[in-house]
């Protein structure tokens, strides 16, 4: 089945990865901006990790067929640094209309500091002032339903923000209503130790069912699978769901957040002349050669 992984980080992955993804069905994937593994000590720094993510990155994933997209901003590991993370915000316009970018993210809160939350608000005022989408990331473990409740009670603060153009992540059973039950998008993380497994991903789809949610490996420098998204498509195969219901969540959820997105085109993709009447998003299929 053709799949989305609407987030993975893939400069922690070598390039077998790519063409392992390829051949299980990754026609694309999103990779937002994140922790390097070590806090960066220059905005310099982060301007060259822009350019890897806009520059050579797509280069890469293009050699296996797949379409890379990306996302800027300083990560919430690196936000407790409130005079570096201004520094790499002030960068981040430059980059905003590289043809792969799909907005601000992910953003959010790791520790659920103070400072985290300025400069949460700062990345969502440049998203508003450049009406970018949105991505989120929400903390792990003990601290995530605070979190998340902390970041929906920001993003209501705001008038400007949309809800359709927010995707919260990293969501799991105590958490998903949150982001639904207030209009945005979201994904669980299918992680093997903070995250969600497939099994419990699937859990979660027969609890709240498929409307604004999908699934992504993250892919990244921990323990982490980026074939993740093909287990939960054999998942939900062995409970007997239907490929509709599967494909709505791995492809057409990821798809249609992402055409919402100024840069968004679909040079890589066909339309066909019939529609997925389980979704609402038109069907399409790749093209022999994507861009």
């Amino acid at each position: 089945m053709d799949y989305i992984d609407p987030h993975v980080h893939m400069i922690s992955r070598v390039t077998d990865d790519y063409e392992r993804m390829a051949k299980c069905g990754c026609l694309a994937i999103s990779e937002p901006a994140f922790w390097a593994g070590f806090d960066r000590g220059s905005a310099a720094a982060f301007h060259d990790y822009f350019r890897q993510l806009t520059e050579y990155e797509p280069k890469r994933a293009a050699q296996f067929n797949i379409k890379h997209f990306c996302w800027l901003c300083i990560n919430a590991k690196e936000a407790e640094n409130v005079k570096l993370a201004r520094e790499v915000i002030a960068l981040i316009p430059e980059f905003l209309k590289r043809p792969n970018v799909l907005g601000i993210g992910e953003i959010g809160l790791n520790k659920n500091t103070a400072n985290e939350a300025t400069v949460f608000q700062e990345h969502l005022d440049l998203a508003m002032r450049t009406n970018e989408l949105i991505l989120i990331h929400t903390p792990h473990l003990e601290d995530k339903y605070k979190g998340t409740r902390m970041i929906i009670d920001m993003l209501k603060n705001d008038p400007r923000v949309q809800p359709h153009r927010v995707l919260i992540d990293h969501v799991e059973e105590h958490t998903v209503r949150l982001a639904l039950e207030g209009g945005y998008w979201c994904a669980m993380t299918l992680y093997p130790t903070t995250k969600c497994t497939p099994a419990r991903a699937a859990d979660i789809i027969e609890m709240v069912g498929v409307e604004r949610i999908m699934v992504n490996s993250a892919g990244d420098w921990g323990k982490s699978d980026p074939l993740a998204v093909p287990e939960f498509i054999q998942e939900m195969k062995r409970r007997g769901h239907p490929d509709s219901l599967i494909r709505q969540v791995v492809f057409d959820n990821p798809l249609a957040f992402f055409r919402q997105a100024n840069n968004w085109n679909e040079e890589w993709l066909r339309p066909t002349t019939q529609a997925d009447p389980a979704s609402g998003v038109d069907s399409i299929v790749p093209k022999t050669v994507m861009v």
